[in-house]
This record gives structure tokens, C-alpha cells and sequence, in this order.
């Protein structure tokens, strides 16, 4: 397929749903550059990229000097795709949370949206327009006790999507996110090891978030990356301001 065939995107975040998004636009054609910060993530992205057109970088998303001269290194020939799903969910209520922690992932998780974008944007619309995709969470709707920052920063990322959206529109720039459940990703094994009491097996931890879904169980990398993929190319040209769940389900259920 070559629905995306001369395009260019920038993914943040080279392991889990990062990797797959970047794998999928790079299949329907797009040159992809991918972005880490994580020297082990991005190593192994190399070894599952190698001979497909996915460049992959190293880039702190929190540090503007790295963003500005990504973007100026892309000067030409532009951009026309960005999707940001750089994320970090440490554990913590407002009793525990610290504020250098609470500042952390603020600037991860929220602030790297914005600064990609606002370093991003010339580029785009010199290329007369694009799509913007953050990936938020469920948890920026209803959340799990403990996850206090990591909430607070998904619904922002809802909140700043609808702003962006209704200023980029001008611009022929879209900006959408996506609200994901339980996806098997590293940072959901690691949650699932961490909640596995000593001598468990973490593979049953996650049957067990799985059976929290209507579903029954725990979603792909890959089912996320075809929404990317759809929200990223033309198929969702009137489609903008949006927030798409791939969640099994599970807002739509009570909790009761």
C-alpha cells in the first residue's frame, strides 16, 4: 500500500506504540524519522527497522534545544506527520507524588506535545498542511487510583488537542488523539510486574487487566497503529478535534 507515499513523519517514542506507528506509516510509504531517548529502545528499533525507511534518532522531547534542531534538520524536505506518544507513568497520589516528579512527567507527557508541535508547525504548513496525532489514555477520562500526574497529563493532552485542532484548521493541519486501554506495551508489562505479588506470574496480571475490558482482554500495538495510521492520512480528511478510544470497551461499561 501506498496511501502515505511521500510523505514525511516524525514518531516520538521508539518502543512500544511509537515502534508500531512507525512501522505502519513506514508500510503504507512514508519516510519516518523516530524518536528516543532511551539508547536501548532506540538500538532495538534500529534491528526492527533495518532495510525499511524509518531513520531512527536520538532526541530528548524535553530538552527545546534537541526539538529545535530536529526541526531544523528537516527543514527540507518538511514535514507533514507528527505523532507523539513519549510517555512516562510513574505511581503516585497527591500525598506521595513529589513536585520534581509531578514536573517530569508534565514536561514528558504534556509539554512535549506542545513543544513538537509549536517546532513542527512551520514545517507543516509549508508543505500546505498535515496531521498532528497525540496519544493520550482512557485514564484522561476515568482513571485507576495512583496514577495521579499520568492522569492529569493525559487529560490535558485531550484538552490541548481540541485547542490545536480549532486553531491549525487555517492551516489544513489536523490534530487528533487517541485514548488507548490496556495495550501490551513495555510500560504495561512493567506495571504488570510491579502489581504481581512475589513468586506470581506477571502473564496473569495482565489476563487479569484484559479481563477488565469488555473485550476480555488486553489490546495491540499494532491495533493502535491503524488508527495512527487512518487519523495520519487522507481517509480521515474531515476528521479533527477528535478523541478516538481503542480501549476494549471500557469506558462504555459501569464499574459497578
Amino acid at each position: 500500500m501506498t496511501e502515505l507515499a511521500g510523505k514525511i513523519a516524525v514518531v516520538t517514542g521508539s518502543s512500544g506504540i511509537g515502534l508500531g506507528a512507525a512501522l505502519k506509516l513506514a508500510e503504507l510509504g512514508a519516510k519516518v524519522h523516530l524518536c528516543g531517548n532511551d539508547e536501548t529502545h532506540n538500538r532495538n528499533a534500529a534491528a526492527i527497522t533495518a532495510g525499511r525507511h524509518i531513520t531512527v534518532e536520538t532526541l530528548d522531547v524535553t530538552k527545546d534545544d534537541q526539538v529545535f534542531a530536529l526541526a531544523d534538520r528537516l527543514k527540507q524536505p518538511g514535514v507533514d506527520i507528527l505523532v507523539n506518544t513519549a510517555a512516562i507513568q510513574p505511581y503516585g497520589t497527591v500525598e506521595t507524588t513529589t513536585p520534581d516528579m509531578w514536573d517530569l512527567v508534565m514536561r514528558v507527557n504534556l509539554r512535549s506535545c506542545y513543544l513538537m508541535s509549536h517546532a513542527l508547525y512551520p514545517l507543516m504548513k509549508a508543505r500546505g498542511g498535515g496531521s498532528i496525532v497525540h496519544i493520550a489514555s482512557v485514564q484522561g477520562h476515568m482513571n485507576q487510583r495512583n496514577v495521579l500526574a499520568y492522569a492529569t497529563s493525559k487529560g490535558a493532552v485531550h484538552a490541548l488537542t481540541r485547542a490545536m485542532a480549532v486553531d491549525c484548521a487555517k492551516d489544513n493541519i489536523r490534530v487528533n488523539s487517541i485514548s488507548p486501554g490496556s495495550i501490551r506495551t513495555p510500560m504495561l508489562e512493567f506495571a504488570a510486574r510491579e502489581m504481581t505479588p512475589a513468586g506470581g506470574d506477571p502473564e496473569e496480571t495482565l489476563k487479569g487487566f484484559g479481563a477488565g475490558h469488555p473485550i476480555g482482554r488486553v489490546g495491540t500495538i499494532e491495533e493502535v497503529a491503524e488508527l495512527v495510521a487512518y487519523l495520519a492520512g487522507p481517509r480521515s480528511s474531515f476528521s479533527t478535534g477528535s478523541d478516538y478510544a481503542v480501549d476494549g470497551g471500557l469506558r462504555a461499561q459501569l464499574g459497578v
